[in-house]
């Protein structure tokens, strides 16, 4: 009798909307979807919607091979993936170990780390804000000066707009300075500081599947200084130039990244110069 087929879900739980899309596209699918987490507690509605979850130490590669070997004596494991960026490259590195499909695991980590991902993207000659990286107050205080306010401030790693701030005075910037290395930020690495010119203008997002563009949403903000998404537009109303542009910017993101598989987006805002990329992502967009 053939096993049932599995898709493994490295991490993730109810409140995360990407999570639960996962879980309801390999049910579609026939698949069963398998939730390994350091935290079972999460996911005290498994059951009810026919999740398995296996407890295992998410932070360590070795056992959750072992875990996955373990899975796959029972299930035909044909997926391993992660609604949480902070697992995607260890769910392309588990992916590599079973000789599954995903994305170059080395390439994720070094686009997850914002300072490494914007040195890639210049060297590529990719639009991207002025920016400056800063460990300690002095740093952020000289970068804010060599760039000129307003300025953002935000960890170089991270996700979801956490401790991303617009810094419009030195009492803003030394108060969210003070934020993010005073102790009150939760740092899962070094403290690093990205500092960076606050580019102005309408904000679009760019959806990638592998190397093909599947389209261009714009969005808009809540009122400054953070950054949360209130809605979006999709697609985005633009000129056919403008679409070629920021169609042609992104594109270069994936060659300059070393990425081409599976879900990807990239932010840009247009600006007096075109389209400047903000920041991109190595999964699906967490927009609205």
């Amino acid at each position: 009798m053939a096993k049932k087929r599995a898709l493994i879900l490295v991490e993730g739980g109810s409140n995360m909307p990407l999570h639960s899309q996962y879980v309801q596209a390999a049910q579609r699918l026939d698949l069963q979807p398998i939730a390994l987490s350091a935290d079972s507690a999460r996911y005290d509605y498994s059951a009810a919607e026919g999740i398995d979850v296996a407890r295992v130490d998410t932070e360590n590669l070795d056992a959750l091979i072992r875990e996955c070997s373990r899975i796959n004596a029972t299930y035909d494991i044909v997926g391993i993936t992660s609604a949480v960026e902070l697992f995607y490259a260890t769910a392309g590195k588990l992916s590599r170990y079973f000789d599954l499909p995903g994305p170059n695991p080395e390439s994720i980590e070094r686009c997850c780390d914002k300072v490494t991902q914007r040195q890639l993207l210049a060297g590529a000659g990719v639009p991207i804000p002025a920016f400056c990286v800063a460990t300690d107050a002095r740093d952020v205080e000289s970068a804010a000066a060599e760039i000129g306010l307003p300025v953002i401030v935000k960890p170089a790693v991270g996700s979801g707009s956490t401790g991303v701030r617009l810094c419009r005075s030195l009492e803003e910037l030394a108060e969210h300075t003070t934020h993010l290395l005073g102790g009150r930020h939760v740092w899962r690495s070094w403290p690093k500081v990205l500092v960076e010119e606050f580019v102005q203008g309408p904000h679009y997002c760019t959806d990638l599947m592998g190397n093909e563009i599947i389209g261009i949403s714009a969005l808009d903000f809540c009122r400054p200084p953070h950054f949360v998404y209130r809605e979006l537009t999709y697609p985005a109303e633009l000129t056919d130039d403008q679409h070629d542009r920021i169609a042609d910017v992104s594109l270069s993101c994936l060659r300059a990244l070393g990425l081409g598989w599976g879900p990807t987006n990239v932010e840009l805002r247009w600006s007096k110069r075109g389209p400047v990329v903000i920041e991109f992502n190595p999964r699906l967009a967490g927009s609205p």
